[in-house]
């Protein structure tokens, strides 16, 4: 299994490779050359695995230069009861009829990101100790990724993290979670900005291929295509809990900012897991909504981006985006670049209306939006009719799925977090506090270990070169 770069560098990389380098050199995204196919005898092999053992057969698929037997102590490592609180990892939760809410949150760090983050550590320690080598990843977060990423790399040999995320744009549970770690390997930079401005300077920083190699620079966001196929397996796992037969099919509803998410459900998809629809959901930064509506994909400045109560979406630039309009164009890597690298900066947008209908018709996409009040209505209505409390994101997904609901095809929303993760809208919509993990008892008071810096790449080139020495 070879990768590839969505711009069309010529390069053709192996798995540990783009594992440590993130970006491709052309500033690019790394996709496999085809996606496996899995037929029916696949499948029903599969059903009834326990997590960790199908993460591996997956992950196979995809990884061939780790020998099948360090993979498979991998992935049953990373996926155990005792890290994520239940035997099933991942199980389903029937809402009403035909409704199903998927739990990604019982991790470490009560969020959906840990269902690869912490693949991603165990990956990155097997790699780096196998070549002798240390790594520094550079990452940016809009709530969940940071502190995903933190807990899973803390202690870690070989590796340091600097993570970016948007100056006082968090939750104070999500910023409390990241800033009051205080291992030696972790550094939190809060940019004077919003995500898009972090997410900016992830990538002019890998961009400068000399800096990169001189400080050994690595990411963890869902650029990094090893996170993005670790969340291929929980459409899996949930398919088959959803289903008897694998004659049914399913839709996934899922909240998204950044397209990470939804782009690992349109590889499960592509590998042939019997997906009917895709539904993405976006709060009020509707940049992906507005593409899947129209056509023509608009970004937005960082004043013309909302300030919501689902901030983990508060992002009006996609960057795994890029992977499914390579897809969508019959993977033209030169298009794609022209696309991204010329027509995006002079223009701030590009018109595929031409082939948003193909992104529906052939890739299974739908979408729609969610609003603060539609949040607040969501999360009281759950928890009045089924005693189940949900958080603002999933809340986005759940209000956008029941819009797209087909007979006799059940939907699975992707639960994101833990309600405690965003308590203030916990308390608006239901006048109680959402329940809070023991273990996360006053972390709004302990010591803050964080670095503020203004939105320039080459400020946080400074501090990392200052760390590193």
């Amino acid at each position: 299994m070879l990768y590839l770069s969505t711009r069309g560098h010529p390069d053709r990389k192996h798995f540990c490779e783009i594992l440590l380098e993130g970006l491709a050199p052309d500033g690019g995204l790394y996709l496999p050359e085809s996606y496996p196919k899995v037929d029916a005898a696949t499948l029903a092999k599969w059903r009834g695995l326990p997590y960790h053992a199908l993460a591996f057969e997956i992950l196979s698929l995809y990884i061939d230069d780790i020998p099948a037997e360090d993979l498979r102590a991998i992935t049953r490592k990373t996926y155990t009861e005792e890290v994520f609180g239940t035997q099933a990892i991942v199980p389903l939760k029937q809402l009403e009829k035909g409704v199903y809410l998927e739990a990604l949150s019982n991790g470490p760090t009560l969020a959906f990101k840990d269902m690869a983050m912490q693949l991603l550590g165990n990956l990155f320690e097997y790699e780096l100790g196998r070549r002798g080598e240390e790594l520094n990843i550079l990452g940016a977060t809009s709530g969940d990724t940071g502190s995903a990423a933190e807990y899973a790399m803390r202690g870690k040999k070989g590796v340091r993290v600097f993570m970016t995320s948007p100056h006082g744009r968090m939750s104070p549970f999500q910023q409390a979670q990241m800033f009051s770690l205080q291992d030696a390997n972790i550094h939190n930079l809060a940019i004077e900005g919003v995500f898009d401005d972090c997410q900016d300077i992830v990538k002019a920083v890998s961009n400068d291929l000399a800096f990169k190699r001189k400080y050994r620079i690595g990411t963890v966001n869902s650029i990094n295509w090893a996170r993005l196929v670790a969340q291929v397996v929980y459409y899996f796992a949930g398919y088959f809990q959803a289903t008897k037969s694998n004659d049914e099919r399913v839709s996934f509803a899922v909240p998204s900012g950044n397209f990470g998410n939804i782009c690992a459900g349109h590889v499960a998809r592509m590998m042939g897991l019997p997906i009917a629809r895709l539904v993405l959901a976006t709060n009020e930064n509707d940049v992906l909504d507005e593409f899947f509506r129209t056509g023509v994909y608009r970004v937005r400045g960082s004043k013309d981006t909302y300030e919501t109560s689902s901030p983990s979406m508060d992002i009006s630039k996609a960057s795994n985006f890029e992977r499914f309009v390579f897809d969508l164009l019959e993977r033209d890597g030169a298009k794609v670049r022209y696309l991204f690298a010329e027509e995006l900066a002079a223009k701030g947008r590009f018109d595929l209306s031409h082939a948003a209908l193909a992104g529906r018709e052939q890739y299974g996409f739908v979408s729609g939006k969610s609003t603060h009040a539609d949040r607040l209505a969501t999360i009281r209505d759950t928890f009045e009719r089924f005693g189940t409390m949900i958080d603002t994101h999933t809340a986005d997904g759940l209000k956008v799925a029941r819009e797209q609901l087909q007979p006799g095809i059940p939907m699975i929303v992707l639960e994101t977090a833990l309600p405690i993760k965003f308590a203030a809208t916990i308390v608006e919509a239901l006048g109680r506090e959402p329940d809070r993990p023991a273990k996360f008892a006053g972390i709004e008071n302990l010591p803050k270990r964080v670095t503020v810096l203004p939105a320039d790449a080459e400020k946080v080139k400074q501090f990392i070169a200052a760390h590193c020495a």
